[in-house]
């Protein structure tokens, strides 16, 4: 069984001016995602700036959400280092602490062969009992984890259950879908690929647009997943322009900057994410006006 399907938040981190993280506005994001019927959460994920979070604040900020949440909807710890052992003890953590799932994003910067993928992964897996969803981002890591890979780990190792696919490849994700045979859960780990991804059998998305307009996001993989392909694809293509300024400039660079002007007071960047460009930020306001959320 899937831990969830439909959309998935990955959720931003706010952060106060001195950089801290700001728990009780992360409180009141948690508690706008659900309101709007958001059906995760995925927390410490790229879009959560895990990537500049110390251990320590990284698996308070998983406590900190699974408290909050407390089983409302499935909340996921991204947990993935390019170190193993790092990878083994973030994730028996956040095992602790009650998290239904965790995101393993593939090894960046070292990389490591296929064979190198699957030892890795086949590793953090087997030292928890939590299902686990793989992730791969290629043009952040430098790393592929291709489709015979993901099918091998999801058939040999019980509790690797699927993949959040990012690589914008829908050729490579055909591909995945044909040969696994209903064994992976693929999620669309880009906003504007969520109705093609589920069209190849996808369950849904991890969703940075979530952040900023969960209901629209939601419904896109409901209409979906009840059979509505046509209004499903047709909320997909409205939200294109909004998919498109959230992604002019890195992630999360652009979410944060939508999020504080929706006044939600995400908060500032940790370096060496810098805010927005002025003539992107006017972009991204303009595009939020377009769709309504501004």
């Amino acid at each position: 069984m899937a831990i969830f399907t439909g959309a998935g938040v990955a959720i931003v981190t706010p952060m106060k001016e001195d950089g801290a993280v700001n728990y009780e506005q992360f409180a009141k994001l948690i508690e706008f995602q659900i309101a709007n019927g958001t059906d995760a959460i995925i927390v410490c994920g790229t879009t959560g700036e895990a990537s500049t979070l110390s251990h320590e604040e990284h698996l308070e900020v998983i406590k900190y959400c699974v408290e909050v949440v407390a089983g409302r909807v499935p909340v996921v710890a991204g947990t993935g280092s390019n170190s193993t052992e790092t990878a083994i003890y973030l994730s028996t953590e956040a095992e602790k602490y009650g998290v239904d799932g965790l995101l393993l994003v593939s090894p960046y910067y070292n990389k490591a062969t296929q064979n190198g993928l699957y030892a890795h992964f086949k590793a953090i897996a087997d030292a928890v009992k939590v299902p686990v969803i793989l992730y791969n981002v290629p043009s952040r890591t430098g790393c592929n984890i291709l489709p015979e890979t993901i099918v091998r780990l999801c058939k040999d190792v019980e509790n690797i259950v699927g993949v959040k696919e990012a690589s914008g490849n829908i050729s490579q994700i055909a591909h995945l879908a044909a040969i696994a045979d209903g064994c992976v859960d693929i999620y669309s780990g880009n906003d504007d690929q969520i109705v093609p991804i589920m069209s190849l059998g996808g369950i849904g998305v991890i969703s940075v647009l979530s952040n900023v307009a969960p209901k629209q996001t939601h419904e896109i993989c409901q209409k979906f997943l009840d059979g509505d392909v046509a209004g499903s694809r047709k909320m997909q293509l409205e939200a294109l322009e909004l998919c498109n300024a959230l992604f002019c400039e890195v992630n999360p660079i652009p979410v944060k900057k939508a999020v504080n002007l929706m006044g939600m007071e995400a908060g500032p960047l940790r370096m060496p994410l810098t805010e927005m460009e002025d003539a992107n930020a006017l972009k991204l306001e303009k595009a939020m006006k377009a769709y309504g959320i501004l």
